[in-house]
């Protein structure tokens, strides 16, 4: 097998819902899931045997929330200056979000729409929200922070089945015997036409060509992502 290192990365299609959902667990800032053990409901999600179960049931939990909460770490040092500090072990565990707000995430075809809404106290003008697509460039980005830790919290496998691994960024190339060319004419000294999959493998390479050169010279970054 070869392989085409792809100018931009690319959604798997076969895993997008898959993303959409890891997108909906964790923070999009942050890459943190957005609860912690701090929540029972959370906590007995955590305890489920079955991978499956277990990332659906997490999932479910944090769909809802529309925000990381962030902790006031400020106040929490002002206190611990004293000679009992950090003695007390029934402290809470601090969850490290980043407080900041959650997109709404749909689908559209092969593509992932995130919008956010406004601030409560927004003015009317804004009161509509942020739309915009979710690039697999940012997915892979946030992907790649989540920590081995949450990544089994969330009913995954760090060796097996770790979220970039669903944004495509090397494409495989089979080897000839598995698109091997074909006599058009039915005789073995006639003329001969590659298979459909060679034709389809020589037009991403064409594609992929096409992005590097808009990049390097500096095109819109809407041309470069479509």
């Amino acid at each position: 097998f070869g392989h085409i290192e792809l100018a931009k990365p690319v959604y798997h299609v076969g895993f997008l819902n898959k993303i959409k959902k890891v997108l909906e667990t964790v923070c999009y800032n942050c890459s943190k899931i957005k609860l912690d053990e701090s929540n029972p409901q959370f906590a007995d999600a955590c305890k489920i045997r079955e991978p499956k179960a277990r990332f659906n049931a997490v999932w479910r939990l944090c769909k809802a929330k529309s925000t990381c909460d962030s902790d006031n770490t400020a106040g929490d040092e002002e206190n611990n200056f004293g000679d009992d500090a950090g003695t007390n072990p029934e402290k809470k565990k601090s969850h490290g979000g980043c407080g900041n707000k959650q997109p709404t995430i749909r689908r559209e075809g092969l593509r992932l729409i995130g919008t956010w809404k406004p601030d409560k106290d927004a003015q009317e003008e804004t009161t509509q929200g942020e739309k915009k697509p979710i690039l697999p460039s940012e997915v892979l980005s946030i992907f790649k922070h989540i920590t081995s830790d949450e990544i089994r919290k969330m009913g995954l496998s760090e060796d097996y089945a770790r979220p970039e691994w669903m944004v495509i960024t090397v494409l495989p190339v089979p080897p000839p015997p598995v698109r091997p060319s074909i006599c058009v004419d039915g005789m073995g000294g006639g003329m001969r036409g590659e298979d459909d999959l060679t034709y389809k493998l020589a037009e991403i390479i064409r594609a992929n060509a096409s992005v590097r050169d808009a990049e390097q010279n500096g095109s819109p970054a809407h041309v470069v992502n479509e």
